[in-house]
């Protein structure tokens, strides 16, 4: 007798886990969904065509920022440029898969200390490209000051990357701060157009908060918190 009541409980609390879960399936939908929306952290895997250029990558950011190369903010970044096609050319011009434009890649190879002559310059050629990518981005955080935190000066480095040097810096003075969301409230306020302030700024967003998470298992990732 005690054995059937003991199999009629253990059936009772599985049918009573059963009802709970089918009344908190939907509800985890629909907070899937919303957080999807709002722009959370896509888990997915890298895409098939960046499994291709993962070593290529990996010693690029290793050549241009030694061993302590953030290589899942790179990765990111590749993916948000041109999603790795190394043919990938956008409206305006810029070309390959770190998406130089022909000015950008002929100063980049004949700037003073350069190890690539003008001819050398190949923004469609995957190789040159991403160690392209991951040079010009350690050239923007040398420029950057010292003094930010690791995850702001990443920031700060991407918004460089795709709106210049020149209006992060000139909007940092305006701020009268580096402080990063100072300088991001400045964006339109100085010398840049404040109809690309939108691009600007959810360029570092989607790659550190939205993609970032992808490529964490390729190398090093940079955290970025109150974005």
């Amino acid at each position: 007798m005690l054995g059937t009541v003991a199999v009629w409980g253990s059936a009772l609390a599985a049918l009573a886990l059963l009802a709970a879960w089918a009344l908190l399936l939907p509800l985890l939908l629909v907070l899937s969904a919303t957080a999807q929306a709002q722009g959370a952290p896509e888990l997915a895997s890298p895409p098939a065509a960046a499994h291709t250029y993962r070593a290529a990558l990996l010693r690029a950011s290793q050549t241009q920022w030694g061993l302590d190369a953030p290589v899942a903010v790179l990765a990111a970044q590749v993916h948000q440029e041109s999603g790795w096609n190394p043919a990938a050319v956008s409206r305006a011009g810029a070309r390959g898969m770190a998406q130089f434009m022909p000015a950008t890649a002929a100063w980049w190879c004949a700037r003073p200390g350069s190890a690539s002559s003008p001819q050398d310059c190949q923004p469609d050629n995957p190789t040159w490209a991403l160690r392209a990518l991951a040079g010009y981005d350690k050239w923007l955080w040398d420029r950057l000051p010292a003094d930010l935190a690791e995850a702001d000066r990443v920031w700060a480095m991407l918004r460089a990357y795709n709106g210049g040097l020149g209006h992060w810096q000139a909007e940092s003075a305006l701020a009268g701060s580096t402080q990063r969301l100072k300088v991001d409230a400045a964006c339109g306020r100085a010398r840049r157009n404040v109809q690309f302030c939108d691009e600007n700024l959810s360029y570092p967003r989607r790659i550190m908060v939205v993609l970032q998470p992808r490529y964490g298992a390729w190398g090093k990732s940079v955290w970025v918190r109150n974005e």
